[in-house]
């Protein structure tokens, strides 16, 4: 028998059920659910547990920790225990329900669901939505063409409600809930790479520091020298800290907001700002943090009249680790490598990713491996322009089906069951 004809029936079933999925990402897209409009979020995940029912799946809703944002959505299948009466394996396939585009922003743009040639256009086709419908076909594919690898598997997918502001209880949840699991599947999408997949094996760890500075505010006419100016002292934090920056070793720090003053007759007394560090490397990491931090002592600001200090304080708002190079993830990788190269699909490659995801919270807990999801470009952008210098988010159609046969090829190898 041909090794690789369950895989062609598997390809068959999909490609016809194409317009069921595809039906269902326009579902999915038409719904906002901008991470700080929690009842669009929450119309989501009632949407996608209704759907996952018809595959068996129980679902369970979590609120996030702040009720600024939704419930997480927990959806479960238990396996079939073994025939030694052993516990199910279990995978761990995780999205995201929410996505960066207030509604406003959507309408402003005339940014929605279309469809132009392979591109699939509108908000989170790529991130994330796409890959939540990815999920769905896999596991609707497993259960047509590997019903008993479909049934003899625990499948736990995992939304989180809040991902892109980064709300560290999703995190703490997913830890938990797939503690024991073979391996958390991330559905993030790939990138659009000719004749090639790459999947993310490595992303940046990301720390966000607000700085306050508080000065001597006088008259800026007729008392100058007294004044100790917050503003001035703000520029040269904010321009040591920049200069932290140091490319060849992957780190950044980014400054990205600032204010200060009221009036330009006075000598300011406050001004604030908000920095964004990223590194790849935790050592790296490590260093740029304390450096960072360091600059709380720095005061080149003093008045003139008195010697009034000006006084800098650095406050670590969040502070999320990286997710460097690990054999957990190199050995999904190496299952993934191995899948396509009996699909005959060619050479897969590794992607390092400044941008952080659900991933940094389980890469060292169990094996994770991301950007399981279909191709796109310009996520978090809603933008077009008639010059073609700006154009929005989209996901391509023909990379739905041949991502949902790989990733399946992968998963049953990962269980064993090649």
């Amino acid at each position: 028998m041909n090794p690789l004809a369950p895989y062609t029936d598997l390809r068959a079933y999909l490609d016809h059920n194409w317009p069921v999925y595809l039906d269902l990402l326009h579902q999915m897209v038409v719904i906002n659910s901008f991470t700080l409009n929690p009842r669009g979020v929450d119309r989501l995940g009632k949407l996608t547990a209704e759907r996952f029912a018809a595959l068996g799946f129980e679902s369970e809703r979590i609120q996030a920790d702040s009720y600024h944002y939704g419930h997480h959505l927990l959806l479960t299948r238990p396996g079939r225990p073994t025939a030694n009466d052993q516990p199910a394996p279990a995978i761990g396939l995780i999205a995201h329900l929410d996505t960066v585009f207030p509604e406003i922003e959507e309408q402003a743009n005339d940014f929605h669901f279309r469809i132009a040639g392979d591109r699939i256009y509108g908000p989170g086709t790529v991130d994330i939505k796409g890959g939540t419908v990815l999920i769905y076909m896999i596991l609707d594919g497993l259960r047509h063409a590997f019903p008993e690898v479909f049934e003899a598997t625990t499948w736990h997918v995992l939304l989180n409600a809040a991902e892109e502001v980064l709300a560290p209880d999703f995190g703490a949840l997913a830890r938990e809930r797939l503690s024991g699991a073979r391996a958390a599947l991330v559905f993030e999408g790939g990138d659009v790479e000719s004749n090639r997949y790459q999947f993310v094996t490595a992303r940046k760890g990301m720390a966000r520091f607000h700085i306050e500075v508080e000065g001597r505010g006088s008259h800026a006419g007729a008392m100058h020298e007294r004044g100790a100016n917050a503003i001035v002292q703000l520029a040269d934090v904010i321009r040591a800290m920049a200069d932290l920056t140091d490319y060849s070793r992957g780190l950044t720090f980014n400054v990205g907001t600032v204010m200060g003053g009221t009036v330009v007759n006075r000598v300011p007394h406050q001004a604030s700002a908000g920095v964004e560090m990223r590194a790849y490397d935790p050592a790296v990491f490590e260093e740029g943090f304390g450096r960072a931090l360091a600059l709380s002592e720095a005061c080149t600001v003093r008045s003139a009249y008195d010697g009034y200090p000006c006084k800098v304080t650095i406050d670590v708002e969040g502070r999320w680790q990286p997710w460097p190079p690990n054999a957990g993830t190199m050995a999904l990788f190496e299952v993934w490598s191995a899948a396509a190269a009996e699909l005959g699909l060619g050479t897969v490659s590794l992607q390092s990713r400044g941008g952080l995801s659900d991933g940094n919270w389980l890469w060292d807990s169990l094996p994770t491996i991301d950007g399981l999801g279909p191709e796109g470009d310009n996520a978090h952008s809603s933008q077009r322009s008639d010059d073609g210098s700006k154009d929005q988010e989209y996901v391509l159609a023909s990379s739905f089906v041949p991502k949902a046969v790989l990733d399946i090829a992968a998963i049953i190898r990962l269980l064993g069951a090649a």
